[in-house]
């Protein structure tokens, strides 16, 4: 079964301004949805990113990009979390193919 997983950002939290950085990002809300092309499975999630003052990479607000930020996602998430998060989805697709309790029709309605 191959699987396509797919990360998208839905918001960011800023704050106003840190030092001269307008509309700082300080928090993701991201889902990861994942697909086998018939099932799929999904998960949401935010992430929150430290405050650094003194940020050298700092890119404004409106260059934002969303690989950009779905990579400080991650990052922030931690390499054990993402695995963890795109197993969850996965199993959910593999639940789907595979259900371990079903509702059948009740027998006595035509």
């Amino acid at each position: 079964m191959s699987i396509t997983n797919t990360w998208n950002i839905l918001a960011l939290n800023c704050k106003p301004d840190v030092n001269g950085m307008l509309d700082y990002v300080v928090t993701s809300h991201w889902t990861l949805t994942a697909t086998d092309g018939t099932y799929t499975g999904s998960v949401y999630g935010t992430a929150s990113f430290e405050v650094d003052p003194a940020k050298s990479n700092y890119v404004p607000y409106a260059d934002l990009t969303l690989d950009q930020v779905i990579a400080w996602t991650q990052s922030a998430l931690g390499g054990e979390q993402v695995a963890s998060y795109e197993a969850n989805v996965a199993s959910q697709i593999e639940a789907q193919i595979n259900p371990t309790i079903v509702t059948p029709p009740l027998p006595w309605v035509a």
